[in-house]
C-alpha cells in the first residue's frame, strides 16, 4: 500500500517539475517503485496473504448507454442495476486497504504513549471499520461475495516499534490515499448512490485528516514546507 501512494505522489510530483534534472528523479523513482509494487504483490499471492478480487464474466462485445436509468440508486421502488467492472474495483479495494488500515491502526493505538495521539488512532480504526461495512453492505446487496482478507492479525505487544512522530505521518500518508480513493470512486461511480456514498466517506476521512495534522502541529511533528515571499508584509515593512 505503501507502494501504491508512492507511486501516485511521485506521478504528481513530476506533473509539477519542469527542470530535466528533477523529473529524471521521479522518472527513476517511479520504475523503482512499480518494480517492488509488483514483486511484493506477486508474493503476498504466492504466500495466499493477498486475495483476489471478485471475478466477472468477460464481455463478448463492446455496449453503450442507452438510458439514463444506467444513473438510478436512490429511487427504492426501482431495482439498482448491477455493478460495473470499475466500480466492483474500487470497492474491493477499499474493503481492502481498509483491513490493512485497521490492523495497522490498532497496533498503533495500542503502543502510543500519548492519550491524545492513542484516542485519535482508535478514532481512525472506527472509521475504517466503517468504511469497511459501507463497501461491504453495497457488495451484499449486489450478491458479490466479499474476498478481501487482512493477511495477519495484531499482537498483544505495547511496545512501540517507532516513534508517534512517525505513526502518524503514516496515518497522514494512509488519509491522503484514503481522500483520492473515494474521490475516484464518487467520479467514476456511475450509479448515483455510490457516488454519494463515497462522496460522504471522503468527507469522514477529510475531517479525520484535519484532526491529526492539528495533532502533529501541536507535537511539533509536521515539517513546513518551503513557501512563497510574504509580499504584502515586505510591502509593509
Amino acid at each position: 500500500i505503501l507502494k501504491e501512494i508512492s507511486m501516485g505522489m511521485y506521478t504528481l510530483n513530476m506533473n509539477m517539475a519542469y527542470q530535466d534534472d528533477v523529473m529524471g528523479i521521479y522518472e527513476g523513482l517511479t520504475s523503482t517503485t512499480q518494480k517492488i509494487y509488483k514483486s511484493s504483490t506477486l508474493y503476498l499471492l504466492e504466500k495466499g496473504i493477498l486475495t483476489l478480487p471478485p471475478k466477472v464474466t468477460m464481455p463478448k462485445s463492446s455496449e453503450f448507454i442507452e438510458s439514463k436509468n444506467y444513473l438510478n440508486g436512490f429511487n427504492p421502488f426501482n431495482d439498482k442495476r448491477a455493478l460495473n467492472d470499475i466500480e466492483l474495483g474500487y470497492l474491493h479495494h477499499g474493503i481492502e486497504t481498509n483491513n490493512i488500515g485497521m490492523q495497522l491502526i490498532t497496533g498503533f493505538a495500542q503502543c502510543a504513549e500519548d492519550k491524545e495521539v492513542k484516542q485519535y488512532f482508535v478514532k481512525g480504526k472506527e472509521l475504517a471499520k466503517k468504511q469497511i461495512k459501507v463497501f461491504g453492505d453495497i457488495l451484499l446487496e449486489s450478491d458479490v461475495q466479499f474476498s478481501a482478507t487482512s493477511g495477519s492479525t495484531v499482537t498483544t505487544s505495547k511496545v512501540a516499534p517507532f516513534s508517534q512522530k512517525l505513526m502518524m505521518f503514516c496515518i497522514y500518508l494512509l488519509n491522503g490515499f484514503g481522500i483520492v480513493g473515494s474521490s475516484f470512486g464518487t467520479i467514476f461511480s456511475l450509479r448515483k448512490d455510490l457516488s454519494m456514498k463515497t462522496a460522504l466517506i471522503a468527507k469522514d476521512i477529510y475531517f479525520y485528516a484535519d484532526e491529526g495534522v492539528k495533532i502533529m502541529i501541536k507535537n511539533g511533528w509536521l515539517e513546513e514546507p518551503p513557501q512563497m515571499e510574504d509580499r504584502p508584509n515586505l510591502i509593509k515593512e
